[in-house]
């Protein structure tokens, strides 16, 4: 495989969705630029191989998708206690190819300054457009998390019956994996949780893998999945014109602002982690 960086390849990461492998048995993928084989079997294991040497790559099934590691796993497949509730709707909402790097997908959706002018209407709306200072810190855990993210939004879900004052909470668990809890129209003390799972194909190429963990109380399936794929169809041709594709870690590369500050910790994380893959690394 081209990547070179070791905590990526001794982690995990999806390369296909159960739901399109019950549908065909056999699914193409590629990860780090290697193309592989995703088989099901008829007693439904599943086995990865390496279409170059046909090696078999240790895989695993969790939360309705395929995991690989193509080295070494030094930690488990991230556990996410919200897909083990009993009352929320726990479903894929699609997994989408996109032409740049996975790194810059992780950014975007840490973005809340571009909901007025990409998600206009739905999750922003001008004269609403100053994103309010919020925290942001890294945990014990080595991961990323930013609070008290609040921001307007006309339609904060399929259910939305008029605008309402959303909060967020922003975590970066791993490099290409990004999650969001929001506030949830019927619960004051529970969130709707929607994670991505990124598919690094190649050094600006992905596939946005996600699942969504949504309270029943009012919602359904169908419109879930509808709107998790409208908002994602308004933000692909917005990554794909981002340039370079790949994500710059020089603190030099571009100017941030005050609403970039959960972003500036990213790629600093990502420095300080020796992440290469997907980026121009810092000079």
């Amino acid at each position: 495989m081209s990547c070179h960086d070791r905590i990526l390849l001794d982690d995990w990461h999806v390369v296909a969705d159960m739901e399109q492998l019950r549908q065909s048995r056999v699914l193409s993928a590629t990860l780090f630029e290697a193309a592989l084989t995703v088989s099901l079997g008829e007693d439904d294991n599943v086995s990865v191989k390496r279409d170059r040497d046909g090696q078999d790559l240790t895989c695993q099934l969790k939360y309705g998708f395929v995991w690989v590691c193509p080295g070494t796993p030094t930690r488990d497949i991230l556990h996410i206690p919200e897909a083990f509730e009993e009352d929320r709707y726990v479903v894929s909402g699609g997994s989408f190819p996109v032409r740049t790097s996975g790194l810059r997908v992780v950014e975007n959706f840490l973005d809340m300054g571009h909901f007025p002018f990409v998600h206009t209407g739905w999750l922003g709306e001008e004269p609403f457009t100053e994103v309010q200072p919020y925290e942001v810190e890294l945990t014990d855990d080595d991961e990323i998390i930013a609070t008290e993210c609040y921001f307007h939004q006309p339609i904060a879900s399929p259910t939305a019956e008029g605008g309402i004052e959303v909060e967020y909470t922003y975590r970066v668990y791993r490099p290409y994996i990004v999650s969001l809890y929001k506030t949830n129209p019927h619960f004051d003390d529970r969130k709707d949780y929607i994670v991505l799972f990124i598919q690094p194909v190649g050094p600006e190429r992905c596939v946005v893998h996600n699942m969504l963990c949504y309270l029943k109380e009012g919602m359904n399936m169908p419109d879930l999945r509808w709107f998790m794929q409208l908002i994602f169809a308004q933000d692909k041709p917005i990554l794909e014109n981002q340039i370079p594709r790949r994500l710059p870690l020089d603190p030099r590369a571009e100017t941030p602002i005050r609403a970039d500050k959960v972003a500036i910790l990213y790629r600093r994380w990502l420095r300080e982690h020796q992440v290469n893959y997907g980026a121009i690394p810092a000079v």
